[in-house]
């Protein structure tokens, strides 16, 4: 057996929808089970989200208070007022910023942007950086990703003059901020029709209306801040971020194609990976580390001096903010593993003194993906007596929810229910870590901390093909509630399964249903090669995809977990350097078994090996559980019985034989009865014999070995056939007559000679059988009993 990482969820499309929608679509059965899987019911539905782009954007006035926005800024430009456009660190902000610069730019106005530093101001709108806005001249502040949740600092602007616009998307809470108009498509009073626009998505709906058409340049923009925060692709977020991506493979902007080239991502191949894996974390890296204003002049570059140079700054800052996570995550865990057994903490709080604040975030979604607990990493800073962090969450459990009643010590806080940050005292992290352990009590099962992997469809390698794959492209671009298909594909064979890449952590196989051949490559589960063994039928989840090489086109599938249902054979006979593949047998549920004791004196260091057991005799065998085991055979049982009883009508998930055995009876001559009938007759003739004197002369007349000689000398001895005095074997009177069998050295020899022939010098499948007989032998007896009944 191998058991998933995780609880495979596959869900279940409805036949005659997905006949119906293969039909008119003129698409496979697969991809139509995706496309009811995503809740489209109707060919309309289904058609309407395949071909997105012919679809047009809503009115940006139906947004609550957006004419209010509108006509104060249109007077703020006709007047020359100062804007300022006050923005938030992250991807998402950068690119609302850049969007709105852009845009009041293009219309002539006398604008700027601030956009708080995370270090010294932490987030979202601020007082100072309100007074500050005054001081300048300042009379017209709009937030972008931001804002919603700001109700003092509104108050403060209101007091200041300045008039004040909030453009957000984050969950509003009960009180608003008192503002000359809120554009956020979830507030109350609001009739727009869709609800999960990003940051950047509100901030191009108010271009779009200042502008009075859809901004198409800023399309790419859009695109990556949209795709970047990870809002759900669909709706007006699928359009934006499907748009955006044609528009950025053939964009002349300056800085995104410095990013691309510093992302080394091919501009006219880049999809929506190429925007969440190699742009969106260089423009998150500045605000991270530092101020997040270069990401900003970077997006709006004018040249390509300029813009290099941006960039190379903002690619250093990312290399340098990736070394900080790796050496704050092994913090974190060890943290984790010795202050806060998961046993007792169904949210994970721990935080740091000097753990930089700005990529908390990134830590706290390591440790989710290690540990599966709703976790908050925080920074420590014992001269404010504050503690700033971010909040990851699992299925289940909704972070603003639950961190809404905590808002008593939670003076800032906001984000989604998977996502959120915050800043809190010192004195009452013990407080908000007792209280949220409170709340997860109640609202999550056990079953709940192990992962969750939601698979779009079964399928099968025959349906598998290179046309399927080109249009599963359609569903594209992938995201939030969008997710690239995972497949299930059940009880195949595997061929030529291997680790590669440097440090051999990446998987290569083959699977194989006797007809049908599929490439599959596993990045970080290399590990599992060494627990599939060769005959084991595997079931596979993962992404299908097409590679292309020398001109070639081959479907393949990119494998993200492995399951074996049943139990497996791990052949390790003859292997010397016992300790290295020991090393590949887990060590959670392991029995150790050996029958011998010279087996120790062979392999010492068993005795330390958790699992180790010495079995003598039958009876103890019986006793021994090794259902859901790997149980490790370390030499030949002295009989056959004894291994029997060990796994008969038990169903162990792994066995692992090395079978060592000093003496080899295979390889030495198992008499016949033509051999004993003819040393009878020589002692009938010849009369007594002396073994010490004779014995080698009589094996090398006959081309015997001494040891056959010797042997069956023993047998006669035991059925009283002979007398043996002092090495003079001589015929014994009247002997009764006697079957071979009823002698202990010949019963014994045989049996050794016969468990020898089966496990030792049995090829593999034969060993299979031979154990897999004993594994199901309760199962085939029920089931005979049941035709009897």
């Amino acid at each position: 057996m191998l058991k998933p990482r995780t609880r495979w969820n596959l869900q279940s499309a409805d036949e005659q929808i997905t006949d119906v929608l293969a039909k008119e679509l003129h698409i496979t059965p697969l991809v139509a089970s995706l496309l009811v899987n995503r809740g489209f019911q109707t060919v309309e539905e289904a058609r309407s989200f395949l071909f997105i782009k012919k679809q047009a954007f809503h009115d940006p006035f139906l947004l609550k208070d957006m004419d209010l926005a509108v006509e104060r800024i249109k007077a703020a430009i006709n007047h020359g007022e100062k804007i300022r456009i006050f923005g938030d660190y992250d991807a998402d902000g950068v690119s609302s910023t850049t969007v709105m610069m852009d845009t009041l730019n293009k219309l002539g106005a006398n604008a700027d942007f601030y956009i708080p530093n995370r270090f010294t101001e932490g987030y979202g709108p601020n007082e100072m950086a309100f007074r500050l806005a005054a001081q300048e001249g300042v009379k017209l502040l709009i937030t972008v990703d931001t804002g919603i949740s700001a109700i003092n600092e509104a108050k403060i602007a209101k007091e200041l003059g300045i008039d004040y616009i909030v453009t957000d998307h984050h969950e509003p809470g009960a009180e608003l901020p008192e503002a000359l108009a809120i554009i956020h498509p979830k507030i109350d009073g609001s009739t727009y029709p869709f609800k999960d626009l990003a940051g950047v998505g509100v901030a191009f709906k108010l271009a779009h209306a200042l502008i009075g058409e859809v901004p198409e340049d800023l399309l790419e923009i859009a695109a990556i801040g949209t795709i970047a925060d990870l809002v759900p692709l669909h709706g007006e977020n699928r359009l934006l971020a499907a748009k955006g991506i044609e528009q950025l493979r053939q964009t002349r902007r300056p800085g995104l194609l410095a990013l691309m080239k510093k992302a080394s991502i091919q501009q006219d191949a880049l999809n929506e990976e190429s925007i969440g894996f190699g742009m969106a974390p260089r423009i998150n890296a500045a605000g991270r580390l530092g101020a997040a204003d270069p990401a900003v002049d970077l997006l709006m570059a004018e040249d390509m001096e300029t813009a290099t140079d941006l960039a190379e700054e903002i690619d250093a800052l990312n290399k340098e903010r990736q070394a900080i996570v790796a050496e704050i995550v092994e913090e974190a865990i060890r943290e984790v593993e010795e202050n806060y057994p998961l046993a007792d903490n169904g949210v994970l709080i721990i935080g740091k003194e000097g753990w930089n604040s700005g990529i908390v975030g990134i830590v706290a979604s390591k440790l989710v993906e290690k540990f599966y607990r709703p976790t908050i990493v925080l920074s420590y800073n014992t001269e404010t007596g504050l503690a700033k962090g971010s909040a990851r969450s699992i299925e289940g459990f909704d972070l603003f929810k639950n961190l809404t009643q905590c808002s008593d010590i939670l003076p800032h806080f906001g984000g989604h229910p998977m996502a959120a940050g915050m800043t809190l005292k010192l004195d009452d992290v013990t407080d908000l870590r007792n209280r949220l352990n409170k709340l997860a009590a109640d609202q999550l099962t056990e079953e709940d901390f192990t992962p969750i992997t939601k698979l779009d469809a079964r399928t099968v390698l025959s349906e598998v093909s290179i046309q399927t794959i080109e249009e599963m492209s359609l569903l594209a671009p992938f995201g939030m509630s969008n997710p690239k298909p995972r497949v299930l594909i059940e009880g195949v064979g595997v061929t030529g399964i291997r680790k590669i890449g440097s440090n051999q952590n990446h998987l290569k196989l083959q699977l194989d249903n006797g007809t049908v051949k599929l490439d599959g490559i596993g990045f970080g589960i290399g590990h599992l090669a060494d627990h599939i063994s060769s005959n084991a039928k595997i079931s596979v989840i993962g992404e299908l995809g097409i590679n292309e090489w020398n001109n070639m086109k081959k479907p393949q599938v990119f494998l993200q977990d492995i399951s074996v249902a049943n139990w497996q054979l791990f052949d390790y006979r003859g292997l010397n350097k016992v300790e290295k593949w020991f090393e590949d047998v887990p060590k959670q549920n392991r029995k150790i078994i050996i029958f011998s004791e010279t087996t120790l004196s062979r392999y010492p260091f068993l005795q330390q090996e958790q699992g180790f057991l010495h079995i003598h005799n039958e009876e103890e065998a019986a006793q021994i559980d090794v259902n859901d085991c790997s149980l490790i055979l370390m030499d030949m049982p002295p009989f056959k019985s004894i291994l029997e009883k060990l796994i008969e009508n038990k169903e162990p998930a792994r066995i692992y034989v090395h079978l060592y055995h000093q003496q080899e009876n295979f390889f030495s001559t198992m008499p016949t009865r033509e051999h004993f009938k003819w040393f009878y007759a020589f002692l009938a003739k010849k009369g007594p014999l002396d073994l010490k004197r004779h014995g080698d002369d009589l094996a090398k007349y006959r081309g015997w070995s001494r040891d056959t000689i010797d042997f069956i000398s023993q047998v006669f001895f035991e059925l009283d056939f002979v007398t043996i005095e002092n090495g003079l074997i001589m015929l014994t009177n009247n002997a009764n007559k006697r079957d071979l069998s009823e002698s202990e050295s010949y019963a014994r020899k045989k049996e050794q000679f016969e468990l020898e022939r089966e496990l030792v010098y049995s090829s593999y499948q034969q060993l299979f059988d031979w154990f897999n007989h004993l594994v199901h032998k309760a199962t085939r007896l029920e089931e005979e009993t049941k035709q009897w009944i």
